[in-house]
């Protein structure tokens, strides 16, 4: 049992607190649990019972329980080899390495490429590789290598191409460096038939790859590549006589990826972003440490930083930027120049909110339309919509309606868009079925994000497709369940609680943070902070007494800022997660709002 809970399941399926249809229009429901086994682990461990019964919930046996909490790249990290190819990459890479080739890095305009990119970038460099980088324009280009690009590479006198984040699908546009140049791929993206006809193409998605390591990122693949390198480098005496780099300082870079590739944090995953935000945490790293200065971000980082400060500021430079300008940032040496940088980004993200802002209305309206008529998976699109915000504006329109979504701008007829799905409904593979049939000009992705482009005759053939194949999703609820871990009074949401719960981080995809209810708190008094007035900060009160810092983000108007703004005396339900603030050397509780409901 938690602190001050009312329960930890609940057997009769009934609503928490009764709330089947919150101010958000969610139902509460218990996060599932077996208590003998949260107990078990509480005593192994020496634990308080609260962790030991959050760790149970999220299915961590006692025997895992020790190295989720200290996940070591040390006990999680499996050989290279495993990887199919990886031995044929790392050889190549090498040999790269010895004869100090030129080496071009591809890579791709999102986080995960850029993170890839930078990673291979730096690695290569520090072994006295020259190396140089490409990155497509997104609205010029689109997505991956193409012919043009890959001969310029090989004009510019590249003998060997790294392919990062991207390549498994692009038979046609390697064949241009074919008696050129050799090419290496380093991709996790959803393979189909044979991989393109390379010096190695190192996929955990490969077909015939069986590592079990398909929830890896491009960023991590790439990680695992140069760790296999220096092991071949090692063992041709390459290394005599000096110290090889220490790998552990490209962490930064692989956590940063994996949280905004939306991989989850569980095993492998879990170690690469501990490590990495302790690797992150030393600012050592003059892009990363310029961008969370201009990002304001005041505490040590963590995944939330990463997801939500970071990530879409590296973003906003591949949609509607400069290209290359996130992988540049990251590789940057000099303090100076990446402050400048960092400082790009930022006005080119805040322009990219303004774009967004302007597609989001419209998509809603769409969307309400398409979900009211019962589409398992939203279609929509908008003549002139720009490319670079459409994934987003796809991800604010699944949040809202818990449906598989695709979104596209619409231009000379071609339709180019992205879509986002909801756990357990695989995108990805639906698309590259509909590339596969016809209808698409072109398309691919993984599980939870895809990308695609069609001539706009062909909208309703490709929703139609989508609707029958992902046609389970139309038995999802209009709004996800919100699971709850536990109710909790405000006396008892202390910095030693919030402390203990952070053991559980980092938190994200595959490791959801706790969320707790307070039961009719009321809401002594809340105000709009921020530039935008986004942002609803308030002060709680309990039923027993005690009081309680609270804010709620992405709050600019709808019901849950209406109800914490207007409900000043009038006992609540809300549901977050409680977090440790360090201020000035001090640690407070604070809940930070993710719903509410009327008491």
């Amino acid at each position: 049992m938690l602190p001050d809970s009312t329960g930890m399941t609940d057997p009769a399926g009934e609503a928490v607190l009764g709330v089947t249809r919150s101010v958000l229009g969610r139902r509460w429901v218990w996060r599932q649990a077996d208590t003998r086994i949260g107990m078990a682990i509480a005593q192994r461990l020496d634990l308080p019972e609260l962790l030991g019964q959050l760790l149970a919930a999220r299915g961590v046996t006692p025997e895992q329980a020790a190295l989720f909490l200290e996940p070591t790249l040390r006990a999680l990290l499996p050989d290279p080899s495993v990887l199919v190819d990886m031995d044929r990459a790392a050889e190549r890479l090498a040999q790269a390495v010895r004869a100090r080739e030129p080496v071009a890095v591809f890579g791709d305009y999102d986080v995960d490429g850029a993170s890839a990119g930078a990673l291979m970038l730096r690695f290569l460099r520090d072994l006295g590789c020259p190396v140089r980088h490409y990155v497509p324009d997104r609205l010029k280009e689109g997505y991956g290598p193409n012919p043009g690009a890959i001969a310029a590479l090989c004009d510019g006198g590249a003998t060997l191409l790294v392919c990062v984040d991207c390549g498994i699908a692009a038979h046609a546009a390697l064949e241009a460096a074919r008696g050129r140049a050799d090419v290496v791929v380093l991709d996790h993206h959803k393979a189909e038939g044979p991989v393109p006809v390379v010096a190695a193409a190192v996929n955990p998605n490969r077909l015939d790859c069986g590592s079990g390591l398909k929830h890896l990122c491009a960023a991590a693949v790439s990680f695992m590549a140069a760790v296999a390198t220096l092991r071949a480098l090692r063992r041709s005496g390459f290394f005599e006589g000096r110290e090889p780099p220490d790998l552990r300082d490209l962490l930064d870079l692989v956590a940063l990826a994996t949280v905004c590739d939306v991989m989850p944090l569980t095993g492998l995953n879990r170690a690469f972003v501990t490590q990495g935000l302790k690797v992150m945490a030393r600012g050592e790293r003059p892009g990363i440490a310029a961008l969370l200065e201009v990002a304001q971000a005041r505490e040590a980082p963590s995944a939330y930083t990463l997801g939500f400060l970071l990530g879409p500021r590296i973003n906003a430079s591949g949609r509607i930027g400069e290209p290359d300008l996130g992988l540049r940032l990251l590789a940057c040496d000099d303090p100076v120049e990446a402050r400048i940088m960092a400082e790009r980004l930022d006005a080119v993200n805040r322009r990219r909110q303004e774009v967004e802002s302007e597609v989001l209305a419209a998509a809603f309206a769409q969307a309400e339309a398409q979900a009211g008529a019962g589409h398992p998976v939203l279609l929509i699109c908008g003549e002139g919509w720009h490319p670079g915000v459409v994934g987003i504006v796809a991800g604010r329109v699944k949040e809202k309606f818990n449906r598989p979504t695709c979104v596209a701008g619409i231009s000379d007829g071609l339709a180019k868009g992205s879509g986002r799905s909801v756990p357990g409904i695989d995108l990805g593979a639906a698309v590259i079925a509909a590339r596969q049939s016809g209808l698409l000009e072109t398309g691919g992705g993984h599980a939870m994000a895809a990308g695609f482009s069609f001539r706009l005759e062909r909208q309703e053939e490709f929703h139609a497709f989508l609707n029958e194949r992902l046609s389970h999703a139309a038995d999802l609820p209009g709004s996800a369940d919100l699971v709850v871990d536990g109710t909790l009074r405000v006396p008892a949401a202390t910095a030693e609680l919030a402390t203990q719960v952070a053991r559980l981080g980092p938190f994200g995809a595959g490791n959801e943070e706790p969320v707790f209810i307070f039961p009719r708190v009321r809401v002594v008094r809340a105000d709009r902070v921020g530039k935008e007035g986004n942002t609803v900060r308030a002060f709680l009160e309990g039923e027993g007494g005690g009081r309680l810092k609270a804010i709620c983000f992405r709050a600019k108007e709808g019901p849950l800022a209406e109800l914490l703004l207007n409900s000043r005396g009038v006992p609540v339900h809300l549901a977050g997660a409680l977090r440790a603030e360090h201020w000035n050397g001090n640690v407070s509780a604070g809940l930070h709002v993710q719903d509410g409901a009327p008491a």
